[in-house]
């Protein structure tokens, strides 16, 4: 199947591991010009190289940022549009907040949570709005996570500016449709990934059993049984960025196995 990427300039934020390195991938296997970007250089430029040998596309590049800080925000546009042009495609991503209960969480972690979950994607959107509303074509897909439908334990930072990312979506689904841009937001369930580990790992922890254990229980309520894989969750990703999704917008979209039962 063709997507239609061939020649569309993807960025992916977030992108040396986890949901994003899988989804660049994907879409650098589509024959996308693809950027990415995370704190990490080291990581990020072993990520590029593998990527490049695993889909034989050559169009793959990185720039170092930090998305919860303005200015590295602007320098990854300039640094994306300087090799490739403007941006066609941008998955907002961002590493998850502090976990804990609400009477933990301080000030600082408050703010620098907002800058980073939320503020990163405002603050990314608005960047790539320029291009796309000149081109009067575009896809933004947001990662936000299963706490968009069911508030998560210990995750109250992400319960609440996860929420915000859903009602920015959809209100710039709304404002930008006639440019012919469209906005979605998907919520990762139990996917297999470092976040994930680490999650099951501080709830091992903190009820005193093996995270083999955790694990069993949180896949016993999944009617798929298992977690799913960042390669599963890529492939709505891609879709949903690709020309070939033509007329869903405004959309939030778990990925869980059917893990969350509201409708």
């Amino acid at each position: 199947m063709d997507y239609g990427l061939q020649g569309k300039t993807v960025l992916v934020t977030a992108s040396s591991k986890g949901l994003g390195r899988a989804t660049a991938q994907l879409f650098a296997a589509e024959g996308a010009r693809v950027m990415l970007s995370s704190r990490s250089e080291a990581a990020l430029r072993q990520t590029a190289q593998e990527i490049k040998a695993a889909t034989g596309n050559p169009q793959v590049s990185y720039c170092q940022a930090d998305v919860g800080r303005v200015q590295d925000i602007e320098q990854l546009f300039s640094a994306t549009e300087r090799e490739f042009g403007g941006v066609d495609v941008l998955i907002n991503n961002a590493g998850g907040p502090h976990t804990g209960h609400f009477d933990a969480i301080t000030d600082e972690q408050w703010a620098q949570a907002f800058s980073t979950t939320l503020m990163s994607m405002v603050r990314a959107t608005r960047r790539a709005l320029v291009h796309m509303r000149h081109q009067q074509w575009g896809r933004i897909v947001n990662f936000a996570s299963s706490s968009i439908k069911q508030p998560l334990d210990q995750l109250v930072l992400s319960n609440t500016y996860r929420a915000g990312i859903l009602g920015l979506a959809k209100s710039l689904a709304t404002e930008l449709a006639e440019y012919g841009i469209l906005v979605n937001t998907l919520g990762p369930g139990r996917i297999d990934t470092d976040r994930v580990r680490s999650l099951d790992a501080d709830r091992a922890a903190r009820m005193g059993v093996s995270v083999a254990e955790v694990q069993k229980q949180a896949m016993s309520l999944i009617p798929l049984g298992r977690y799913g894989t960042p390669e599963e969750f890529a492939a709505l990703a891609v879709f949903l960025g690709s020309p070939m999704n033509g007329y869903i917008t405004g959309q939030a979209i778990l990925v869980d196995g059917g893990l969350v039962k509201s409708l």
